[in-house]
């Protein structure tokens, strides 16, 4: 499993947070179980509710140290980093249900009866040329010629076989135009919605007064550590290349680790066959010697 760090500007954790007797704050950081489950929570707190973000947001899957950063502004925007870049951003007003839309739909609104939608039109000075209805689908092969056996007596008169034929371009329609009346396909407007009720104060979360980590594994080797709350993000930022300074080094330390982690799985697995294998020839054995027994014993009774 990876460690996972954080940072931020106003209230942030590297995970849930939860005293009893009372509702969290927030809760920031990864989520990963089993197979399917590899996410990044975001909830939020607002009037004693708790609200996930409504996006599908990724976490890191490898297992080398990230660095999860979830920064929120006065003008309630936000920022995610991971490992000191941004993944991903927004609005609290959009991306969470706090607050009901500041813009609806107009359900009463309709498409006024001249709202030409269409793009294209066919144009009405195009005339369809004169004889095209009479030319045939298909037209005599003229590289087809009367067989030498043919006897017109006997098989009757003979007809080049039909082919179909290139003069012939399907049913006439008039060539397609632009369309100069196109307004563009009508969409319902937006009008303010009645039930929006700003709130300036929608970004300040609750005080935070612990950290919590919420940990449920099935195995062992996680590390959760510099857990920074702050309200500088260039000070975050430092922290996090601070971090990251020997990231290399892990890298390489991590992959000589890897390599020592297979030859060991290689050599037990080796072992383990040289073991079966070992037992099924004693097995082999111990019924050879038992059938040679019991024949021996067979005719010793004779």
């Amino acid at each position: 499993m990876s460690t996972r760090r954080n940072s931020g500007e106003t209230p942030l954790t590297g995970s849930r947070i939860k005293i009893e007797g009372s509702t969290k704050s927030m809760m920031f950081g990864p989520d990963i179980c089993g197979t399917q489950t590899k996410k990044l929570h975001v909830i939020l707190s607002y009037q004693g509710q708790n609200y996930p973000i409504k996006k599908d947001l990724q976490c890191e899957t490898d297992k080398l140290t990230h660095f999860y950063t979830f920064i929120l502004r006065p003008d309630a925007s936000y920022s995610i980093w991971i490992d000191g870049r941004e993944r991903d951003s927004g609005s609290m007003y959009t991306d969470w249900d706090i607050l009901p839309p500041r813009k609806i739909k107009d359900v009463n609104a309709k498409k006024p009866a001249d709202w030409d939608d269409r793009e294209y039109i066919e144009d009405p000075n195009e005339v369809k040329p004169e004889g095209y209805d009479s030319i045939p689908r298909e037209t005599p092969d003229p590289k087809a010629k009367k067989p030498d056996h043919w006897d017109d007596e006997e098989d009757g008169i003979w007809r080049p076989p039909k082919i179909p034929n290139p003069a012939y371009k399907g049913p006439w329609k008039r060539k397609k135009i632009k369309n100069p009346n196109y307004k563009g396909k009508w969409r319902t407007p937006w009008i303010d919605n009645p039930e929006f009720e700003d709130d300036p104060d929608l970004y300040v979360l609750k005080p935070i007064k612990y950290v919590g980590i919420e940990v449920w594994q099935v195995k062992a080797g996680s590390i959760f550590d510099n857990i920074l709350i702050c309200d500088e993000p260039d000070y975050a930022k430092k922290v996090i290349e601070e971090v990251f300074a020997n990231r290399e080094a892990e890298k390489e330390a991590f992959e000589e680790a890897e390599k020592v982690r297979k030859a060991k799985e290689e050599e037990e697995a080796r072992t383990a066959r040289e073991e079966g294998e070992r037992r099924r020839r004693e097995r082999d054995r111990n019924k050879r010697r038992y059938r040679r027994d019991y024949y021996d014993d067979y005719h010793d009774e004779l």
